[in-house]
């Protein structure tokens, strides 16, 4: 068997994979409970629906708050934040404070995005979002190198009006209302609000 790589791929080198080709991926702001009692929002894009049966996860590391306060709340939030919201989604990214005199505290930007308190956990939510999920931590599983994946069972969910499907309304048209936002990973966004029909094989289920 010929295994040569046809013309024009290249093997990549070691395991940068993710940092070497650009990739598409969800962008939402976790939302869990600090030791003191405020509240954090961290921005994720290895974050997914883990099944169809409402579970969701998302790849962190222990090093992080967000995985810590996950192991002792017992809960998370998951706000979808909206194409126009991108600047607030970044900032959240921004460090704690009194990281090098070793007592950390929460993040001062987090307390400028405007939110609304989760109605089953002890969380936030992030306003003007456009699909919003409330969690128990179901499992954390460490040992992805250095990051470890969680998963939460759905508990309730909500999404703004605009963002819900309806019968009697086109998908394009809702997407059209209501663009998404994505990460290209790594370090770009797209805002989304022309999308296709994708061609299904004839009575595939999907």
């Amino acid at each position: 068997m010929d295994k040569r790589l046809p013309e024009g791929v290249q093997t990549l080198p070691g395991v940068a994979i993710w940092e070497t080709v650009f990739s598409v991926a969800p962008l939402v702001l976790v939302g869990t409970r600090e030791q003191d009692g405020a509240y954090d929002l961290a921005p994720k894009h290895l974050a997914f629906p883990m099944s169809w049966e409402g579970h969701f996860g998302f790849v962190c590391t222990p090093r992080h708050g967000t995985y810590q306060n996950c192991q002792r709340e017992g809960v998370f939030t998951v706000s979808y934040p909206r194409a126009s919201q991108v600047v607030i989604t970044s900032l959240t990214a921004s460090p704690r404070c009194g990281i090098d005199s070793g007592a950390e505290t929460a993040k001062p930007i987090v307390a400028a995005v405007p939110t609304f308190p989760a109605q089953r956990v002890d969380g936030e939510l992030v306003r003007d979002a456009y699909l919003f999920l409330e969690c128990e931590v179901d499992r954390i599983i460490d040992g992805f190198g250095d990051n470890s994946l969680i998963c939460g069972r759905i508990v309730v969910a909500h999404a703004a009006e605009r963002a819900i499907r309806h019968e009697d309304v086109d998908d394009q048209d809702v997407i059209a209302g209501a663009p998404l936002l994505v990460y290209v990973s790594p370090g770009r966004y797209a805002r989304i609000e022309t999308t296709n029909s994708f061609p299904f094989p004839k009575d595939m289920a999907h």
